[in-house]
């Protein structure tokens, strides 16, 4: 028997490829399995150490030592005082161990033995594969197609590593053979025990930025850096690049000679058509690049809604959308910015509304003339606040803008901002702080009333709230949020400490 289990832990170990004391933990798992089949009636505390050397082993069983007070478990725990009858220096929370006869494998008994190393061998090929690709996510991967199925694709990565391709992660039109060669992007590591464990994508805007670090060697150098990257997936592309040498041109090299670079990824793609766009710091430029080859005539960017009005000739409209959006959806995604893509004429119908309702509230805020407020609009004035607190030059330098103006307009604007801000402490005063909030170390009565407008009224309500629940009122960073709390809390450790006092007299 201890020759055949050497012989077990060394051919499974070779054919498996994992380490022979995983085979040997299973070993030892499988024989105590079979040892606890002799004490059915009890829940028994087996274990088996085999020798690495000889293959002998031995078996031994164990008892954690309880209190009196706890009724032991049967099988597995022994009290206090059955555990002084056997040796008196055993305590509470000692194991103590006897040596049992050796189990023997019946029919039964190996079979489950067999399951158990297989299980055993199962977990330590998949901790495995998950070690020695858990650090490649997002590298592009290469291997043979193992099966079909109507969902997915099963990859042969070797060294008993398979990927998982599904179908929707294809680029369209894909169609695999068993035994196709085949490379897609590493997405995910599922190290469960359970499921696949590499996840794979062909379809990943991942999947393109790669490709061209391979066939472009100067992106793998970083003296060219891919800035983004969006996917119509098996149509078209768009990729943008910036060089970090001003010798090189990124979007001259990323297409090569004859265009063989950009071609080469379009092959792989499915004949995905790729525009290659100069990235810009600039966010106006980079959208007018990203939208080629349409031509752009102007732009207006809200930054406060991340959006871009931009505005071509009636007969560029068409390219700058796209079939079916695809070019101003892709610019888009590329960018990061929300692009409306317009027609100079709507351009300036949508640039006079909207310079008519500042005009207007202009007008009725600051009871101005419409002319004046005209002349604040076209300056680049769009509410009450640039108006109260521009730089005063900033406005003497307006034409037909004079000090006695400019002095009553900013007066105006900040007596309707002090308004605005009174009627909102008064709504704010309505949900009524308690006292021993309003007073706690570190409390202002504003800071109190903007608590008690959120529900937090007393200082049992700030003790009981989580640093994150009030991190980002009134600007209280993670620091001042957790002295705030931490202050209210004082009653409770308070009380805490009195009972404490009290038990110990």
């Amino acid at each position: 028997m201890s020759k055949e289990i050497l012989l077990v832990a060394e051919a499974v170990s070779n054919e498996k490829g994992v380490e022979q004391e995983v085979i040997f933990d299973a070993i030892e798992l499988a024989l105590a399995a079979a040892a606890s089949k002799r004490f059915d009636d009890e829940e028994a505390t087996i274990h088996v150490v085999i020798d690495r050397q000889t293959g002998d082993y031995e078996a031994y069983r164990s008892w954690l030592i309880v209190s009196n007070e706890v009724v032991p478990a049967l099988g597995s725990e022994l009290n206090m005082q059955e555990a002084a009858d056997i040796d008196t220096d055993l305590k509470e929370g000692d194991t103590h161990q006897e040596k049992i006869d050796t189990p023997e494998f019946g029919r039964i008994a190996a079979q489950a033995a067999k399951q158990i190393i297989l299980q055993k061998v199962r977990e330590a090929e998949r901790a495995k594969i998950t070690a020695a690709y858990v650090n490649r996510v997002g590298e592009l991967l290469h291997g043979t197609v193992k099966k079909v199925t109507r969902d997915n694709i099963i990859i042969d990565l070797g060294a008993n590593a398979e990927g998982l391709l599904p179908r929707d992660q294809l680029i369209a039109r894909e169609v695999f053979r068993i035994n196709d060669r085949v490379r897609a992007i590493l997405m995910d590591v599922n190290p469960e025990n359970r499921g696949p464990q590499l996840m794979m994508s062909r379809s990943a805007d991942e999947m393109l930025i790669e490709l061209f670090r391979i066939e472009v060697p100067e992106i793998s150098e970083e003296t060219i850096e891919i800035k983004a990257a969006a996917r119509d997936t098996g149509s078209r592309a768009k990729i943008a690049v910036k060089s970090n040498d001003q010798r090189i041109d990124p979007v001259g090299a990323c297409v090569g000679m004859r265009g063989s670079r950009v071609q080469a990824v379009t092959n792989e793609l499915g004949n995905e058509r790729i525009d290659i766009v100069l990235w810009d710091d600039n966010p106006a430029q980079l959208v007018i690049n990203a939208l080629a080859p349409a031509e752009v005539v102007s732009i207006v960017m809200d930054e406060d809604t991340n959006s871009m009005d931009v505005a071509v000739e009636e007969d560029q409209l068409a390219i700058a959308i796209g079939r079916s959006g695809q070019n101003v959806k892709l610019a888009s995604e590329l960018t990061g910015w929300t692009i409306n893509v317009m027609t100079e004429e709507d351009a300036g119908v949508k640039q006079e509304e909207e310079q008519g309702t500042l005009v207007e509230k202009l007008m009725k805020a600051l009871d101005l003339d419409e002319d004046v407020a005209i002349f604040l609009v076209e300056e680049g004035f769009t509410g009450l606040e640039e108006v109260a607190y521009v730089e005063r030059d900033e406005m003497l330098a307006i034409d037909g803008f004079d000090e006695e103006m400019v002095d009553e307009l900013q007066t105006r604007a900040k007596d309707i901002l002090l308004t605005q801000a009174i009627i909102s402490e008064e709504k704010l005063e309505d949900s009524k702080p308690a006292e021993d909030l309003l007073t706690m170390e570190g409390m202002d009565q504003h800071l109190a009333l903007v608590l008690a407008s959120r529900g937090i009224c007393t200082m049992e309500d700030l003790a009981e709230q989580a640093v994150d629940d009030i991190v980002g009122i009134e600007d209280i960073d993670a620091e001042k949020a957790a002295q705030l709390i931490m202050t209210a809390r004082k009653p409770w450790f308070e009380e805490a400490e009195k009972a404490a006092l009290g038990a110990g007299e």
